[in-house]
């Protein structure tokens, strides 16, 4: 079964019984039987942030290729809030016909996989690719492959899990600055977030050479022209992600945390909540390139002013894909639990898609977003073709 179109086919609004907190869930599309796409939780979430996540998880999918539909979950609840381990597990128990059969999630904003994984165990599911599994030939195998691909080590004293989609982040940079023939020494990078996404980005670009001058948490940013010490920043983050301010260098200057937005840098990677740059703001930013590691982290008419000042969005439905698509790898296992095959693979896809969107930027400046958009088009009528041409074979 196949949905498409620019309405989603679900939404739905739930309120916690005992909190009366409101959850979410929006499915944009089934491919294959499944829609695919985190839980978050934030306080002040809402229905149509829900809506505008799913369907970027609709072109996520489309633009990777993978055997799943768009869909996201999001509670509104404040993470740090004591009731919120409850009215995770009670959403995602009212939430359960979907979850057993169509609704494959994973970590979000606010939502460590850890801490959704135990909810799922919890309810008798093990692992919050649920759905998927039950539904793979071998579910035995596949949750064993799952599992032990999330936990793979990997450098800097990090899980697979946990650092994959940052990595995919760092590809997109590294792969915009090959075009443009600069060299990753000679690249300054503003990274907003110290999470799974920002912080794993940071980490990678640091190790490939690139200079992060800026980095921010809730706290506020961190900068030093010379380039900050990232593995060191991030090996003093507290349980809530925020760095220990307590073991900043003192040549560390410390600044407010939208301050990361205008810092001039070549590459501007905002990572940590949707809607960062907008009307209001995008005149003060002096980034060459915007990566959007975060959903939705730029909006439309931020988005229109910086290409008319030359200054192109990698969107995030490419951009921070690699999370995504490599759960479904490993579910269908197209890689397997050794971190080398899927870095390796991850790598190639996104390099090439971002030299596709760069260079129709840099021949005919097309938005980036525009040719991702044509690019998703083009795969979905071909999918739909596919799709026509089994459906005639059967019937001979």
């Amino acid at each position: 079964m196949e949905f498409s179109g620019d309405q989603p086919m679900l939404r739905v609004t739930w309120t916690d019984p005992v909190t009366g907190k409101n959850g979410f869930l929006v499915v944009h599309n089934i491919v294959d039987g499944h829609a695919t796409g985190g839980t978050r939780m934030r306080a002040g979430c809402t229905l149509s942030e829900v809506e505008g996540l799913a369907y970027g998880m609709s072109l996520k999918t489309t633009v990777f290729d993978l055997p799943a539909g768009g869909a996201k979950g999001g509670i509104d609840c404040d993470p740090k809030d004591p009731e919120a381990p409850g009215v995770l597990r009670r959403f995602l128990a009212a939430m359960r016909p979907w979850l057993d059969t169509h609704w494959v999630t994973a970590e979000d904003l606010g939502m460590p996989q850890e801490i959704i994984d135990e909810a799922f165990a919890d309810l008798g599911m093990d692992q919050s690719y649920h759905a998927a599994i039950a539904n793979s030939a071998n579910p035995a195998e596949t949750l064993q492959r799952v599992q032990q691909g999330l936990a793979a080590s990997v450098p800097g004293g990090q899980l697979l899990g946990e650092v994959i989609g940052g990595y995919g982040v760092a590809q997109s940079c590294l792969g915009v600055a090959e075009k443009w023939g600069n060299t990753p020494d000679r690249t300054t990078v503003a990274v907003q977030g110290v999470g799974t996404m920002g912080g794993a980005a940071a980490w990678y670009l640091h190790e490939a050479g690139m200079r992060v001058v800026a980095i921010a948490d809730a706290a506020g940013t961190l900068t030093d022209p010379q380039g900050l010490d990232i593995p060191a920043l991030l090996e003093n983050r507290n349980v809530y992600g925020e760095i220990d301010r307590s073991k900043v260098p003192d040549s560390v200057q410390q600044l407010p945390r939208e301050a990361v937005l205008f810092v001039p840098v070549d590459i501007l990677v905002p990572a940590a909540v949707s809607y960062a740059v907008t009307q209001h703001n995008v005149g003060a930013v002096a980034a060459k390139l915007v990566v959007e590691a975060a959903n939705m982290a730029t909006t439309p008419e931020a988005e229109v002013e910086l290409a008319n000042r030359g200054v192109p969005v990698l969107p995030d439905f490419v951009a921070n894909a690699g999370a995504a698509a490599w759960a479904w790898w490993l579910l269908t296992g197209k890689v397997g639990v050794d971190p080398q095959d899927s870095f390796a693979l991850l790598h190639s896809e996104m390099r090439s898609k971002v030299a596709e969107l760069i260079d129709a930027w840099d021949n005919d400046r097309i938005a980036p977003r525009a040719t991702a958009m044509k690019l998703a088009h083009a795969r979905k009528q071909l999918h739909a073709t596919e799709i026509v041409g089994q459906q005639q074979t059967a019937a001979l």
